[in-house]
């Protein structure tokens, strides 16, 4: 359920910020058969385990029918980053040298 959230957050996000003119991001695809259809969602379904929900907005080119096989082009698009700085690690201390025979 989070992967599909993640998802639709980010399809909303690349498709608002395709129109402000960001258009050298990579385009990705998701084939599969529509399950459902909302005003501005819709449901792909891939396999009885992969199922992928979209949003769309007026600049989504076509629209999807209940039923329909469809390919699904989007963007993947970072709208916040939190980062953590990487904790140091203690040098260890450098391995003490095995001690030699003493010969008589």
């Amino acid at each position: 359920m989070q992967t599909i959230r993640t998802l639709l957050i980010v399809v909303v996000v690349t498709l608002t910020l395709a129109v402000g003119g960001f258009a050298a991001v990579k385009t990705y695809q998701f084939t599969g058969t529509v399950k459902s259809v909302d005003a501005d969602t819709f449901t792909v379904e891939k396999s009885a385990t992969d199922t992928w929900s979209f949003s769309t907005d007026a600049s989504t080119k076509g629209r999807p029918n209940v039923g329909d096989k469809v390919t699904v082009y989007y963007k993947m698009i970072a709208t916040t980053i939190e980062s953590k700085p990487a904790q140091a690690t203690a040098a260890k201390p450098a391995a003490k040298p095995a001690a030699k025979p003493v010969k008589k």
